[in-house]
């Protein structure tokens, strides 16, 4: 199954070996890999790994039009099975890093499952993830989400 979850992420969109080229800074592939984490974590329900890449004062506009205003918000609704997906695919269009902020945008199709709002509908969104380094450690601070179209 794992090797299923990590054949969504990539599909239609940049292969592995694409994003390790060396003309791409060691902060850009970082992040790119901490995109993948983060989406696969997701994926598996994976509320440890979750918690290690989220900063506690981390902030989400969620595709159900509201604020989610701090990491053990987000944490509870994957717990509740809120946030649950049979197939998960994001598709980075552009990184932007300044100093110790790396700002992520790009598109997103998940297939919501359970008691997720949306379960049995593919679901198109948009969406930015903002990242901010302390030390050598990048956490996620803020997230937005919105609904581009429901198939």
């Amino acid at each position: 199954m794992k090797s299923a979850l990590i054949a969504v992420i990539f599909a239609g969109g940049l292969a592995a070996a694409a994003w390790n080229d060396d003309s791409m800074s060691a902060d850009e592939r970082a992040i790119r890999a901490l995109e993948e984490k983060e989406a696969t974590a997701v994926l598996q329900q994976d509320v440890a790994t979750l918690e290690q890449l989220m900063s506690e004062r981390y902030i989400v506009n969620n595709p159900q039009n509201g604020v989610t205003p701090d990491r053990e918000g987000v944490l509870d609704r994957v717990r509740k099975g809120l946030i649950r997906y049979s197939s998960f695919e994001r598709h980075i269009e552009a990184i932007r890093i300044d100093g110790d902020i790396a700002i992520v945008m790009g598109s997103e199709k998940v297939v919501p499952i359970g008691e997720a709002p949306r379960a049995g509908h593919t679901v198109l969104r948009r969406y930015t993830n903002i990242w901010k380094r302390t030390g050598s450690t990048w956490r996620g601070i803020a997230r937005h989400a919105n609904v581009v179209s429901t198939e």
